[in-house]
């Protein structure tokens, strides 16, 4: 696994409680996972779906996650495509033949789409070997973010049966964990919560007094970092964002009476590092995978401790150190309150008020900011001072840009390493052509500590350059070369030499050597098979497997296995012509066209071997 895990993605080492889920995976057992926002959920059924032979499906409720991850795993080199309401009809027949030859190796859907019966047909003809729900907790109408169509998810367990289950979500109580665990059918499963503490972020709470002097503060602090400010309403949204454009920063405001495609445009400026400021409802952030988020500032105290740890979540998601400012007072516990009071139904508007109460408590408490944070996720902080909040720094920054926070301030912006900014800066600007280039953020093109690190260690060479944190086999292939080249021409002009990388310890990966061993021992059982004539069937039965998967066996043994007589296997002569007719007439060998042709009679495993056949002439012998 930490093979894969440093070819695809660059990382030498799994985040926490990652590993453990990967082997709970792999293993075939359901799993359920909490984990908190930025914990690296994804990987832990990405880097599966590299291991298993057949298609990992993921379910998604945002269009723009779906875009952001598979854009990240297909720069990574893995084959990645999602199906949603943004795609055209004649692309997502493309795409569903792409995954039915076995072409993809994740495909994202929308939960929408299991309402439709012509998709749980596709569903079934797919090698479906995991699947996994994210945001698990939309299916609970317990839950913060409750989604109707998640409901559909409960056919999956009868459309592929026997196939494990990974249900992840950021934010789950004990009632809505329950409602997971049983509305998806969950067998046996294995379940992990990871710690919720996030060390790199820093926690300050403000008095929400000259607020737009604190706010232009933190800005220059973070300058040229991306950042989001949540506000109350609308109006707050536009009116900070106008001021701050009046002051010379790049800001633009978002919410839900913005038309969709002004949202779209906005949401796509910031993820590709066009515009730094985002004034925001609520609303804006959900399905934004950005790494490199470096600052959320509160205008207005959140209405829950979920909801706030959800959207602090949001910065940081690099591991670098990211600051979330609070700006508190009275006056907006006076308006979520006068929200609360219209509520009508009596449970839900105690809940409401308990939640804006518990906020307050954290806003006004003389006390660790995240030891209450970790208390309120039911953990216990064992350090006596955080070294991270305004509380444990004592920071007194009232008085206006104060000493004291002068002296303070310093503390709240460690950097991995002191890199060379102005190395950093050119490769940031080289990263924005490349993403431009490639039609994707620049995050997914390396994130910033790749770069900090590259801008203090000066990599010249393709051994040292695979030694930066996020740098794999994969992306080097792609971007090494030019990256070296900014380096080297850099450190030639200032007179520079490449610092040592301290080498990681590598620990013997055992999984990934019995799954190699496992690997091997499924082809030869099946080159056994095929040569006393075994129906595919049969095999497919002994494996565990659809006959699909069985005959991509075949198609990787034939090269290595000459003398292999596969003619009990070819389709009735009638099949075999008409099939091998289409084959020649199409332009993109896609099967689904064919499948449709003939009315869905000829199953798309006799149009495989057909083509199978035809692809390898040994095996078209006349009769």
């Amino acid at each position: 696994m930490k093979e894969l895990l440093k070819k695809y993605f660059g990382y030498d080492e799994f985040r926490p409680l990652q590993e453990q889920i990967i082997n709970s995976v792999i293993a075939g057992r359901d799993t359920f996972v909490l984990m908190p926002t930025g914990g690296g959920k994804s990987l832990c059924y990405q880097l599966p779906a590299l291991y298993f032979e057949g298609v990992t499906l993921v379910v998604s409720p945002l269009i723009a996650l779906m875009k952001d991850q598979v854009d990240g795993l297909r720069v990574n080199g893995i084959s990645a495509a999602f199906i949603n309401s943004s795609l055209s009809h004649n692309e997502i027949g493309a795409i569903e033949s792409q995954a039915l030859s076995g072409e993809l190796k994740i495909l994202y859907i929308a939960p929408e789409r299991l309402a439709n019966d012509f998709f749980k047909s596709f569903l079934q003809q797919l090698n479906v070997s995991l699947i996994a729900i994210d945001e698990a907790h939309c299916i609970s109408a317990w839950g913060h973010d409750f989604r109707p169509e998640y409901r559909n998810l409960k056919h999956l367990r009868n459309l592929i049966p026997n196939t494990p289950i990974i249900a992840l979500t950021a934010t789950a109580t004990d009632r809505v964990a329950y409602d997971i665990l049983t509305e998806l059918q969950l067998k046996n499963s294995k379940n992990y919560k990871a710690s919720f503490d996030r060390s790199n972020l820093n926690f300050i709470i403000l008095r929400k007094k000259n607020t737009f002097e604190k706010i232009t503060y933190y800005l220059d602090k973070n300058e040229n970092e991306s950042c989001i400010i949540y506000c109350f309403s609308r109006k707050d949204t536009e009116r900070l964002a106008e001021k701050l454009k009046a002051n010379g920063y790049n800001a633009l405001p978002y919410h839900a009476g913005l038309n969709a495609e002004e949202r779209k445009l906005t949401q796509e400026r910031f993820i590709n590092d066009d515009i730094q400021i985002i004034t925001a409802t609520i609303a804006f952030g959900m399905g934004i995978d950005k790494s490199n988020v470096r600052l959320i500032i509160h205008h207005t105290f959140p209405k829950s401790m979920e909801g706030y740890y959800q959207e602090v979540g949001r910065a940081g998601r690099d591991g670098l150190s990211s600051d979330c400012v609070m700006l508190f007072g009275k006056q907006d516990w006076w308006s979520h309150k006068y929200f609360a009071d219209m509520i009508q139904d009596p449970i839900l508007k105690s809940s409401t008020e308990q939640k804006i109460n518990e906020v307050m408590n954290f806003a006004q408490r003389q006390s660790c900011r995240r030891q209450y944070i970790l208390a309120y996720f039911g953990e216990t902080y064992e350090k006596e001072n955080c070294e991270s909040c305004d509380i444990c720094l004592n920071l007194n920054i009232e008085s206006k840009l104060s000493q004291t926070f002068e002296k303070k301030k310093k503390q709240l912006a460690k950097a991995a390493v002191e890199f060379d900014s102005i190395l950093f800066e050119d490769l940031r600007v080289l990263r924005k052509q490349l993403a431009t280039e490639n039609n994707v953020p620049p995050y997914v093109i390396f994130g910033d500590r790749s770069l900090q690190e590259m801008a203090y260690y000066y990599p010249m060479t393709r051994e040292n350059l695979l030694e930066i944190n996020g740098v794999g086999d994969m992306k080097f292939e792609k971007f090494g070369e030019v990256f070296m080249e900014i380096i080297k021409k850099h450190c030639l002009q200032n007179n520079l030499e490449s610092k040592p990388i301290p080498k990681k310890i590598k620990k013997p990966s055992s999984s990934n050597t019995s799954g190699t061993r496992k690997k091997g021992e499924k082809y030869q059982i099946t080159l056994r098979m095929l040569k006393s004539k075994s129906p595919l069937s049969e095999i497919a039965n002994c494996h565990g497997v659809k006959i699909g998967t069985v005959i991509r066996h075949i198609e990787k043994l034939i090269p290595d296995h000459s003398d292999l007589d596969l003619e009990y296997l070819r389709p009735s002569q009638d099949i075999y012509d008409s099939v091998s007719r289409e084959l020649m007439e199409s332009e993109d060998g896609r099967m689904r066209p064919i499948f449709e042709k003939f009315n869905e009679e000829i199953s798309y495993e006799q149009i495989r071997l057909v083509r199978l056949f035809n692809s390898n002439r040994r095996l078209t012998i006349d009769h």
